[in-house]
């Protein structure tokens, strides 16, 4: 491993990096104890050449082979400190970039107050974990007492905040009352090789930047802020929206003493939420009646064209019986014709031949007594006589 002379320091105490170039000289290999990533990304990445290593570390620390070692949260400085008896030799950011052995990986350190943890610090710690192949990732928890005198009140206290780091599996290591600001006997104890933070100068407790020394000694890797994402704005959501989440915890249980809310307001918050409730219920039932109404519309859109359907066909049917060239018509006129055939029937001949009259019988008399059709009787005596002489000619045939 390359030795990097420390004879150079910045005007604070922490000794520069030299040039990218390792230097010719060499020293006796003694074996490090420092501790190991949880991740145990070695075991599987670094014992391998450097043309097999991954293209993209990120994607290696989310897949299955990574995720598999990681048990148990990160420890406390306090609980498992490095000591390495093995000299700790200065690197510069190349030669960290082309790996390191095994047993002496690549100490990072990063740090922040952490309240109300959200994506926007794991990503933070991601890069910070992903800077080089070979990496140990510290992480420093700043204290109530600092936060509250150099930023400000927290949500979540030290404690609270210190187990969510813990919980991250990109950390390997959590700090418990980090610094405000890094002093090279900190960086010293801890043996930091880097400390990795967004490159924005961080102006605070009377200075421009707190890591503007760290950025000259060389020992600064910036990371990436994530846009959108703050515990500023979580907190400015939670304030603008204060009487929602009020109501919502009303709603869940807690009590007006623990909301710090007055009894007008808690009253207040009631009513409202009642009024919530019976809007949700009335929305749901114009929901429900629209979606009936549009049930009855597509069946009654079905009924009217069925409706027009069997119209048409009815239609179809009375004009193919009763139309001017219906089969009813035809059937009507052949039974009226039959009608009239049976009621006038054919009329006999003017000139019929006259009967053999039969020899036995004797021919009829002649009726000469008939009056005659078209010369009615002049009187009343006339037709009488003409009566009994009527009477007169059936009395002789008996």
């Amino acid at each position: 491993m390359p030795v990097l002379t420390t004879d150079a320091e910045s005007e604070t105490g922490i000794p520069k990096s030299l040039s990218n170039e390792p230097p010719s000289e060499t020293m006796e290999e003694i074996e490090h104890t420092c501790p190991q990533p949880r991740l145990a990304v070695h075991c599987v990445l670094f014992e391998a050449p450097l043309s097999e290593w991954p293209k993209n570390p990120e994607s290696f620390l989310s897949s299955k082979r990574a995720r598999k070692t990681l048990t148990a949260p990160a420890p406390f400085a306090d609980e498992t400190s490095c000591q390495c008896q093995a000299p700790h030799e200065k690197l510069t950011i190349a030669q960290a970039r082309l790996g390191t052995p095994v047993d002496r990986p690549v100490r990072v350190y990063a740090d922040g107050i952490f309240d109300l943890f959200h994506s926007g610090h794991a990503r933070a710690l991601m890069q910070a974990k992903t800077l080089f192949p070979n990496s140990y990732l510290l992480v420093g928890v700043c204290s109530d007492d600092l936060t509250h005198k150099f930023k400000g009140f927290t949500v979540m206290n030290e404690a609270e905040r210190y187990e969510a780091l813990r919980h991250c599996r990109y950390v390997d290591e959590v700090i418990r009352d980090a610094p405000w600001t890094l002093t090279p006997e900190f960086l010293e104890k801890h043996k930091i090789d880097f400390v990795a933070h967004d490159d924005i100068p961080y102006s605070s407790a009377g200075s421009d930047d707190v890591y503007k020394h760290i950025k000259e000694a060389g020992m600064f890797v910036p990371t990436q802020r994530t846009e959108g994402i703050s515990t500023s704005d979580i907190i400015t959501r939670i304030v603008r929206d204060y009487d929602v989440y009020a109501r919502r915890n009303l709603q869940r249980g807690y009590t007006a003493k623990e909301l710090n809310v007055s009894f007008i307001n808690e009253k207040k918050y009631r009513f409202q939420n009642q009024v919530d409730k019976m809007k949700e219920k009335v929305k749901n039932v114009e929901e429900r009646s629209k979606e009936f109404v549009n049930r009855v519309e597509e069946k009654s859109h079905d009924l009217i064209q069925k409706w027009e359907e069997k119209s048409r066909e009815f239609i179809g049917n009375f004009l193919e019986l009763f139309g001017p060239d219906g089969a009813w018509k035809q059937m009507f006129q052949e039974r009226s014709s039959r009608m009239l055939q049976a009621l006038s029937p054919k009329q006999s001949p003017v000139s019929s031949p006259t009967r053999s009259r039969s020899p036995s019988r004797s021919p009829s008399p002649t009726f000469s007594w008939l009056p005659n059709k078209t010369s009615p009787p002049s009187s009343p005596k006339a037709a009488s006589a003409s009566i009994s002489s009527m009477s007169e000619g059936d009395e002789d045939e008996k």
